[in-house]
């Protein structure tokens, strides 16, 4: 594979503009601003219904991204979004959403967004187009060859997302790119390349629709593939979560009920006596050793909690 970088014009040519499907005028939607209110949510959802199915012909290079991620994970590295406009927005949501899903750190899983924290709020298109900030991003975040770092970008072509995973590769970091169109720019210089073509959107051009919502499939997919890699659920319960709300601690008694059979004031109690550490909770239930060894046997199997029920057993 290539890894030469496409230069970013300042204007992208008519002719490779035209050509991109997520640019493409959608035949089915050419007279929807003639149609009852109805209509227009049905046209909507019809072409949603396309999203699984374009995210699905890419599962086996989104397997691989999984596992890939989970190894750069794994051996201390960082999972990095970067991009711009809705696709970086997308990327700070995934990302601020793992440390209370999965108990990690707020640096193991982050994002960068063209424009900076104000554009996660307000629109900041031109920001897009300086592949040297998306560069310099990527240098202020330190990006090494332990990281993997994502580059999420609609059309494929965006010069922020370029600049930024240019220099990741740069590093040696694992490089991993996130579009909706095929035969991209950036296609040629990542290590895996996630083409989710959904073709021409309800509204031509406007990738916050079918585009974002392959974008959110898809990194939902690569960050929580990843965190079950790395042990953080036991089957399909959340058993790494922060508990720092009512809702989280009555979710956290819920687990420990399920996991363990207890009743609602005995696994109240494990809590308790676990200071609230779902896992640890379990592994006392279920094979009588004390929290602190709970801990310990935890810790021998890199927190997870099959494996350390399993050697108990």
């Amino acid at each position: 594979m290539s890894h030469d970088v496409e230069p970013p014009d300042e204007t992208i040519s008519e002719t490779a503009f035209s050509t991109l499907e997520t640019e493409k005028i959608n035949p089915a939607t050419m007279e929807i601003d003639r149609q009852s209110p109805l209509d227009v949510a049905q046209a909507i959802n019809t072409e949603d219904a396309t999203v699984a199915g374009a995210v699905a012909r890419e599962l086996p290079q989104i397997a691989r991204a999984i596992e890939a991620i989970a190894a750069r994970l794994r051996n201390g590295g960082r999972l990095i979004y970067m991009g711009a406009g809705t696709s970086g927005r997308l990327g700070a949501l995934d990302a601020v959403e793992c440390p209370p899903t999965f108990n990690v750190s707020p640096e193991m899983v982050v994002a960068r967004i063209a424009g900076g924290s104000f554009a996660l709020t307000e629109a900041s298109e031109r920001a897009e187009d300086d592949a040297a900030a998306g560069e310099e991003d990527a240098r202020s975040l330190g990006v090494s060859a332990r990281d993997a770092l994502v580059g999420i970008t609609a059309s494929g072509r965006t010069p922020y997302v370029l600049g930024a995973v240019a220099y990741a590769r740069m590093q040696g970091a694992l490089t991993i790119g996130l579009a909706c169109n095929a035969k991209t720019p950036l296609a040629h210089i990542v290590d895996i390349n996630i083409a989710i073509v959904v073709g021409p959107e309800v509204i031509s051009g406007s990738t916050r629709m079918k585009a974002g919502t392959a974008q959110k499939m898809t990194l939902n997919m690569l960050s929580t593939g990843a965190m079950i890699l790395l042990g953080k659920t036991y089957g399909n319960l959340m058993v790494d979560l922060q508990a720092t709300n009512a809702k989280l601690r009555r979710r956290a008694l819920e687990i420990v009920r399920q996991a363990t059979g207890s009743d609602a004031d005995a696994a109240a109690e494990l809590l308790r006596a676990t200071d609230g550490e779902v896992k640890t909770a379990i592994l006392v239930a279920c094979t009588g050793l004390t929290p602190e060894r709970a801990r310990e046997q935890l810790a021998a199997y890199g927190g997870a909690l099959r494996a350390a029920l399993e050697a108990s057993a």
